[in-house]
């Protein structure tokens, strides 16, 4: 993706994590009988679904463009972004309240307790390690801006998905850790059934909040406000033109699609003026290399 972050390093950071994670919640959860376990260990062999469509969604946005696709296939990684937030309501927040009101229906006892809590304590610590490599490339983009603000604002779908991702998995661990270590003190298996309704209605939150984000994206955002602050006064400062009138752009993946319309210097030789604008588009997208389309337009009026 552009502007430094590499989300390809984020996707792999979790999907390793949740691998690892998914095969120990499931094995303590058979151990067990927890219905929190087994919520936790189907959210993230869903996520491991969903780092696996992130990557499949990024492959085919690096798909050249075609005659029936001239402006390339770059926003296919917000379609398959907003499939995982569907992914991420459907099977991990849906199934979770279905197995907690299961269990509360027919409560079952829930035994070897110190497996389950081990194995959520090793899960933390591995979604922990997921979250930091996500944070980290987060951090080569947002500046000074705060996590929350570069979340509103960003246009890289697969990074923001990850971010919800890890960042439901820690919330949901710890009410499973709450959950069963509860179960484990008094003895009564409701507060597992609880914290499996908890994790599911948690999920479903995350999954809102993100596939909102995505949609909007794919209606067709233009660039971050600070990136399209910057593209207007390189262009207010460039000697060829004279008044800018106007500047859309619209995100298209990892590349962006820039319309300019301005008063040219240049009003005389319509030679001067074509050469006048082929250096500005030149001098823009060498300072802005995520440019793929440029159209400029020169007028009298805005």
């Amino acid at each position: 993706m552009s502007h430094g972050a590499d989300s390809l390093k984020s996707i792999f950071f979790a999907l390793g994590a949740n691998l690892a994670i998914a095969v120990s919640k499931l094995a303590a959860a058979f151990f067990t009988g927890s219905g929190a376990m087994m919520a936790e260990s189907i959210h993230s062999f869903a996520d491991c679904g969903n780092q696996l469509l992130l990557l499949i969604g990024i492959r085919k946005a690096k798909h050249p463009p075609s005659p029936d696709y001239p402006l390339g296939f770059g926003k296919a990684i917000y379609f398959w972004s907003f499939i995982v937030a569907l992914v991420l309501f459907s099977t991990g927040g849906l199934y979770s309240v279905y197995e907690g009101i299961h269990k509360l229906q027919r409560p079952e006892p829930v035994t070897s307790l110190l497996v389950a809590v081990s194995v959520l304590i090793f899960s933390i610590a591995a979604e922990s390690v997921s979250l930091w490599g996500c944070m980290r490339e987060i951090n080569k983009v947002r500046g000074t801006r705060s996590v929350f603000r570069w979340f509103k604002e960003t246009r890289q779908s697969d990074l923001l998905v990850v971010l919800g991702e890890d960042m439901a998995a820690l919330l949901g661990l710890t009410f499973a850790l709450t959950a069963v270590s509860l179960t484990w003190i008094t003895g009564d298996p409701m507060w597992d059934a609880f914290g499996s309704i908890g994790i599911g209605i948690l999920l479903v939150i995350v999954a809102f909040f993100v596939g909102i984000k995505v949609k909007d994206l794919l209606i067709g955002q233009g660039v971050e406000p600070q990136i399209k602050e910057a593209m207007e006064l390189f262009l207010e400062q460039r000697p060829e033109i004279d008044t800018l009138y106007s500047l859309l752009t619209m995100q298209m993946g990892a590349d962006v699609m820039v319309a300019v319309k301005a008063l040219m210097c240049e009003k005389e030789s319509a030679e001067k003026l074509i050469t006048d604008i082929n250096t500005c588009e030149a001098a823009f997208r060498k300072s802005f290399p995520e440019t793929m389309w440029l159209f400029f337009e020169p007028d009298f009026h805005d």
